[in-house]
C-alpha cells in the first residue's frame, strides 16, 4: 500500500522558515522523481518544486526560486522542502506527489504565514 505522509507545516511569521517532510512507503522510492505542490483557498493546485530520482535535477516555480529548496534522502524514503523568507502568499496546503504511474498524493500539511 502506497503512502505519502507530509509533516512540518504550521504557523510562521513573514520572513520565517519551515521545513516540510514527506515520508514515502509502498513503492521503490529511489527510482521515482518527486514533487511538492500547494493549493491556496480558492485557487488551483500549483507545482512548487520537482526533484529527480537521484536528486541531481531540481526545478522550481518562479514564485519560490531562491527561497525554497527541495531535497531527498533515498535511504530514508523522504523528500523535503526547505522554505525560507516565507511570505503571506505562501500560505497554502502543501502536498507531496510521486511521479509513479499512477501518481500518488499525500493528504497535505497546512502552512500559514501571518503576523
Amino acid at each position: 500500500q502506497v503512502q505519502l505522509v507530509e509533516s512540518g507545516g504550521g504557523l510562521v511569521q513573514p520572513g520565517g522558515s519551515l521545513r516540510l517532510s514527506c515520508a514515502a512507503s509502498g513503492f521503490t522510492f529511489r527510482i521515482y522523481a518527486m514533487r511538492w505542490y500547494r493549493q491556496a483557498p480558492g485557487k488551483e493546485r500549483e507545482l512548487v518544486a520537482h526533484i529527480s530520482n537521484l536528486g541531481a535535477i531540481t526545478n522550481y516555480a518562479d514564485s519560490v526560486k531562491g527561497r525554497f529548496t527541495i531535497s531527498r534522502d533515498n535511504a530514508k524514503n523522504t523528500v523535503y522542502l526547505q522554505m525560507n523568507t516565507l511570505k503571506p502568499e505562501d500560505t497554502a496546503v502543501y502536498y507531496c506527489n510521486s511521479l509513479t504511474v499512477p501518481g500518488y498524493w499525500g493528504r497535505g500539511t497546512q502552512v500559514t504565514v501571518s503576523s
